[in-house]
């Protein structure tokens, strides 16, 4: 099968791009496993697996599609319908009132359900990109991974809660003085402040990571920090909305919208074994059980069938709305 995948940003995204790691990942596990990729993406965009071609968004999209390619993966729902075979992954959440494609493809069951779709492929590592977890190396610190800037990932109560619980705090992803959200200065010692971090150094925090602190205040998409975090043997500690539930169970890690009962559960983290986190993320969140899922949706799709026999819709106006914690 020759696949299409089509983006906005250059790729690879080295220091950041949620998205365009996911679509690398799939990209490459399809060319392993015998198909041909062809990447239509922005000037600047290389690949030693796939085809790439320049894509160029003030043109319109269709004219830029080679004739020989059996399906069309697309990531960015602002784009066209085509007449040849196409998907369109969802990686985000509407925050204005308009509809998806009815060949979307949701990224969690709960983005899906949010959005009156049904059909979904949980993201998934490649693995090798993460090599192996330094089991001796010290634990020192809580983790927090996401931008500090936006207020839906919740710096702020990330910080208390760590403080409660007796623990300090590594913030990757932000910085004490932030100008970009609002003014916001940050004095509490207890939490360390790393900035904007690239791979490696990413790594390297989570191998001397006690756990992740996770108590977002929106309905998480997916959150591929869950997965990274768990396999290098930090359990997860955040709230229940958006996909946390479906990918967070009992024996990795621990959910509350209760301020209180979270700094309760990180005084007994060490309940958690490290290395069944680990191993649950390589069985159940990788990039090759990924790859598979799509493949039987772009089967399903060339086919001619029709994922979806309504447009997905932008949810209830409360979905928007910024969730709390309980004190």
């Amino acid at each position: 099968m020759h696949v299409l995948q089509v983006l906005n940003h250059v790729i690879p995204a080295v220091r950041y791009g949620g998205t365009e790691r996911v679509v690398w990942w799939l990209s490459r596990q399809l060319a392993g496993m015998g198909h041909e990729v062809t990447l239509l993406a922005p000037a600047g965009s290389s690949c030693s697996f796939a085809r790439v071609l320049p894509h160029d968004a003030s043109k319109p999209l269709a004219p830029q599609v080679p004739g020989d390619v059996d399906i069309v993966h697309i990531h960015d729902h602002r784009l066209p319908a085509l007449s040849v075979p196409t998907i369109y992954t969802f990686h985000g959440n509407l925050f204005k009132v308009g509809s998806l494609h009815e060949n979307t493809v949701f990224i969690s069951a709960n983005q899906a359900a949010r959005h009156g779709g049904n059909v979904y492929v949980h993201n998934g590592l490649d693995l090798e990109e993460y090599g192996q977890p330094d089991w001796d190396a010290p634990r020192e610190h809580l983790v927090f991974l996401a931008k500090a800037a936006w207020k839906v990932k919740n710096v702020r109560d990330s910080i208390s809660i760590a403080r409660e619980a007796g623990r300090t705090i590594a913030i990757a992803g932000g910085t004490r003085l932030n100008f970009k959200m609002g003014f916001r200065f940050t004095l509490d010692r207890n939490a360390r402040f790393l900035g904007m971090v690239d791979h490696r150094q990413k790594i390297r925090i989570l191998n001397r990571g006690l756990a992740l602190l996770f108590p977002v205040r929106w309905h998480e998409p997916f959150g591929l920090a869950l997965i990274e975090s768990l396999y290098y043997g930090n359990p997860v500690f955040g709230t229940p909305f958006g996909s946390l539930p479906e990918i967070i169970n009992q024996d990795v890690g621990f959910l509350s919208s209760s301020r209180g009962e979270l700094v309760r559960q990180i005084r007994e983290l060490e309940q958690f074994d490290r290395r069944h986190c680990h191993e649950y993320v390589c069985d159940r969140f990788n990039s090759a059980r990924m790859a598979k899922s799509y493949l039987d949706i772009y089967e399903r799709v060339c086919n001619g069938e029709r994922l979806h026999e309504q447009r997905p819709q932008w949810p209830d106006s409360r979905d928007a709305a910024f969730l709390a914690l309980d004190d």
